[in-house]
């Protein structure tokens, strides 16, 4: 059996655990000054999903084996019960987990997901990743040079490069698995989440400039999760931990602690 990397902040801290987990294409460094803050309260365990970050890879990827993966995660760890924060495909991900394991959730914050199917949208970026040739890119201004002539946000080509590590052959490449989750995109993105239903304490978190959580998702999402709370994040799109920060994580702790 093989268990997520991760890092821990406040280890030693009392309390239930905090588990977070990232997004597509994304990893648990992104988290870091979020880790540093909360684990000065209690244990933060930031996580890399599989087929990201140092996580192993497999060729399986859908919502269940992800929620399944964060049980094997627990019980290796000894966490009985836990806090799950999960931010857009790991929203996915605590959301299953929560329907699958509810006794292993205290409480659940989703950020800029709902539990329904999403049309395929990544396409733009994935034909940019795999345009990338590593036999010819020399340095990470190369690798940005090529993501440039597919992506128009900046910021976006910075997150995707955060991606990339040098091979022991001297050579850079991504550390998430591109082949599986090209692959298996529409498994984990054009599905909703399983049908049921969590009775814990759930807070969605939507950024204000994000078309992620529309109104009419909350019909479904009061069906899944009836004690639910909606917050929305001023001056914040779809990376609304990282676009506004401060907002957000007051949002997180106030939840936390009610």
């Amino acid at each position: 059996m093989q268990i997520l990397h991760s890092k821990i902040y406040g280890q030693e801290k009392s309390g239930t655990p905090l588990l977070v987990f990232h997004g597509l294409f994304g990893m648990l460094d992104n988290w870091g000054s979020f880790g540093k803050e909360f684990g000065e309260l209690f244990p933060t365990h930031l996580i890399d999903l599989r087929n990201h970050g140092k996580s192993f890879h497999s060729e399986e990827m859908n919502h269940q084996v992800l929620a399944d993966d964060i049980l094997n995660y627990m019980n290796f760890h000894g966490i009985e019960k836990a806090n799950l924060l999960g931010h857009s495909l790991g929203g996915k991900a605590v959301m299953t987990f929560a329907i699958s394991y509810p006794e292993k959730v205290e409480k659940l914050i989703v950020a800029d997901i709902a539990p329904k199917a999403y049309p395929p949208h990544h396409q733009g970026i994935i034909k940019a990743l795999q345009s990338v040739n590593f036999d010819e890119v020399k340095s990470r201004q190369d690798v940005e040079n090529v993501l440039a002539q597919y992506i128009p946000e900046k910021f976006v080509i910075q997150f995707l490069t955060k991606n990339l590590y040098w091979t022991e052959d001297k050579k850079l490449n991504w550390r998430f698995n591109l082949h599986t989750l090209a692959e298996k995109y529409t498994e984990f993105v054009s599905n909703a989440i399983k049908f049921g239903k969590f009775e814990g304490e759930t807070l969605f978190i939507a950024g204000a400039k994000s078309n992620y959580i529309l109104p009419q998702d909350e019909l479904l999402i009061r069906q899944q999760f009836p004690k639910y709370q909606l917050v929305t994040i001023e001056n914040s799109g779809h990376w609304v931990q990282a676009q506004n920060p401060k907002d957000f994580n007051f949002a997180v702790k106030e939840f936390l602690s009610q």
